[in-house]
């Protein structure tokens, strides 16, 4: 028990201590007028209150990832802890904080648009592509998954919770954000408190001994080894990718700058949280991570979540439960189709203001999304987790090039930079879905990897006029 709670601790300390370094260097402005107020169109550039913010970016962030992933990261045993920690107050948060706050900074456009203003031209056109395709596939893969759970909690077939939860996909993509996000998330939002500090508590009133194999090593029971394979495993409760493409949508609903540490940095830390409390819980209810495996075969995650819930909760709790579940995926599939008729209309320059020119954009991606939606669930899915990670890698170079220009502490992105660069280079050089290289070979060509960007990131630095940093720091980036 006391290592859940001092592992807690040191998440909200990280948000306390280091959140606020990492604010400090950003140089936060309360003074500047953000895009909500000096672009306000009542479709997306809305100012909103502060706590509405903060309870939207965690409900886009959280999808499937902060349950699904710690569950199976939990095979791997309490080691899976430090990496929620440690990943996600030193990497996942600070990637969060920066690709909300430069968005901010750069009237709320879209990752690709800022990654391109940073690290140039090819990776703008790459990202653009790279963005799209990731978000179509969190859109199908948050078809699946919630109608999946609903099946399991209601008896009725998959296809036709599939059909409506597209159909309010649909809506909630085209509608102005505070017309329909904004008002049924708060309310999402205590569904999904109850249910992660419902379980928690009971959890520990029922008795149950936490994490009762007591060791760092690896128990994964099918022999998956940590490097690299546990950071992708792991990625939304420590680095994700995808929050990238949600950050700039409340970058545009932040009404002062200084609320951009709770809402960007804050909410991940609270993902982090919920990762933390599912790690937990499917590393004690089932005692050892042969027993959590074998319910992982036999109905997958979903499964996992239904015992746990139900049998700590009671069907009536476990129900709530449940729905606090089906919530995250729900409210990141929603975004993510907004996200990519946001970052479509900025490439094409479009105007959202218009319904019609809303709908000219949404009407092809979700063709495309329900086109994919057939195809193997379980190749999605392992390709969106490589996907995911490494557009996490191209948001922390450019969060280290930005603070780089303005002759800053870099350190805080460039070394998770490093660290996730040599992650997603070695995982696909090695996977099944990759190259099929050898682990070792994989794991030198990974750092490979990194020591180039390492090197292509200094000598970039070298080529930026002494002045340059006056000048981007006196200009919106």
């Amino acid at each position: 028990m006391l290592l859940f709670f001092a592992s807690v601790a040191m998440l909200v300390l990280g948000y306390l201590v280091y959140g606020r370094i990492v604010d400090r260097l950003f140089g936060s402005d309360a003074g500047r007028k953000t895009p909500a107020v000096t672009l306000e169109d009542g479709v997306d550039y809305v100012t909103l209150p502060s706590w509405k913010i903060f309870l939207i970016q965690l409900l886009n962030i959280a999808g499937l990832g902060p349950i699904y992933g710690a569950v199976l990261g939990a095979l791997y045993g309490p080691v899976a802890l430090l990496w929620i920690v440690f990943g996600c107050i030193f990497a996942g948060a600070v990637h969060d904080y920066f690709s909300g706050m430069l968005s901010v900074r750069s009237e709320g456009q879209s990752v690709p648009d800022v990654v391109g203003r940073h690290l140039g031209s090819g990776f703008k056109q790459f990202m653009r592509g790279f963005s799209v395709i990731l978000l179509i596939l969190v859109g199908v893969v948050f078809f699946v998954g919630p109608a999946e759970l609903l099946q399991s909690l209601t008896g009725i077939d998959k296809r036709t919770w599939t059909v409506l939860i597209i159909a309010y996909y649909f809506l909630a993509t085209i509608m102005p954000v505070d017309k329909i996000i904004g008002r049924i998330y708060p309310l999402f939002g205590a569904v999904l408190i109850f249910m992660a500090v419902g379980t928690i508590s009971m959890l520990m009133m029922e008795g149950y001994e936490l994490y009762p194999v007591k060791t760092l090593q690896n128990l994964n029971p099918q022999e998956l080894p940590l490097w690299p394979l546990m950071f992708i495993t792991i990625a939304c409760g420590a680095i994700s990718g995808f929050h990238a493409t949600q950050s700039p949508m409340m970058a545009r609903c932040l009404p002062n700058e200084r609320r951009g540490l709770p809402v960007f940095y804050g909410a991940m830390i609270a993902e982090g949280i919920i990762a933390l409390i599912w790690a937990t819980l499917a590393i004690s209810f089932f005692s050892t991570p042969g027993l959590l495996n074998d319910v992982l075969i036999e109905g997958g995650p979903g499964l996992v979540v239904n015992q746990v819930c139900t049998t700590l909760l009671g069907s009536a709790g476990g129900v709530l439960a449940i729905l606090g579940v089906v919530v995250l995926p729900v409210t990141s599939g929603d975004t993510a189709f907004r996200s990519a008729r946001l970052i479509v209309a900025d490439v094409l320059r479009v105007s959202q203001k218009e319904t019609v020119k809303r709908l000219a954009i949404a009407v092809p991606l979700f063709l495309v999304g329900i086109l994919i939606s057939f195809s193997d669930f379980g190749m999605i899915w392992r390709y969106f987790g490589w996907a995911n990670q490494t557009l996490a890698v191209f948001v922390l170079w450019t969060a280290a090039v930005y603070l780089a220009e303005l002759r800053k502490f870099h350190w805080v992105a460039t070394l998770p930079a490093l660290f996730m660069t040599a992650v997603v280079t070695a995982f696909i050089a090695n996977a099944t879905i990759g190259f099929k290289l050898p682990m070792p070979l994989a794991t030198s060509i990974g750092i490979g990897a990194a020591l180039a960007a390492c090197v292509a990131f200094f000598w970039r630095l070298r080529r930026i006029p002494s002045a340059s940093a006056a000048a981007i720091a006196g200009k919106p980036v």
